[in-house]
C-alpha cells in the first residue's frame, strides 16, 4: 500500500514525461524529413541569399554622401515633399546715401 501512495505523489511528472515521449516520437515518425523540406524551399532560400549578396555588394559600391556634413540623410528631399522647402537667406541691405 506504501508503493501505490508513493508513486502517486509523482503523477505529474510521469504524465509530463509521457507527453513530452509521445510527442518526440510522433514527430520523429509522422514529421517530413529534412532533405523533403530542403527541396521544396530551395528557391526561397536561394533567392534570399542572393537578395543578401546583391545588398552588401551595393553597400559597400555605393557612392559616398553628398549630404552636408552632420546633417541628417534625405532631410533635403523630405522638406521638399513636406512643403517646406530650404530658401536662401538673403540679407536686406540698406542702400547707402
Amino acid at each position: 500500500m506504501e508503493i501505490p501512495a508513493k508513486l502517486l505523489q509523482y503523477k505529474f511528472q510521469f504524465l509530463f514525461a509521457l507527453i513530452l515521449s509521445v510527442t518526440l516520437i510522433a514527430l520523429f515518425f509522422l514529421a517530413p524529413r529534412f532533405l523533403t523540406i530542403l527541396a521544396y524551399f530551395w528557391p526561397l532560400f536561394l533567392s534570399t541569399a542572393l537578395f543578401l549578396f546583391a545588398v552588401l555588394v551595393f553597400g559597400k559600391t555605393s557612392p559616398p554622401s553628398t549630404d552636408a556634413p552632420g546633417g541628417k540623410a534625405g532631410e533635403g528631399l523630405l522638406d521638399y515633399v513636406a512643403g517646406h522647402p530650404e530658401h536662401p537667406v538673403v540679407e536686406s541691405f540698406k542702400s547707402e546715401e
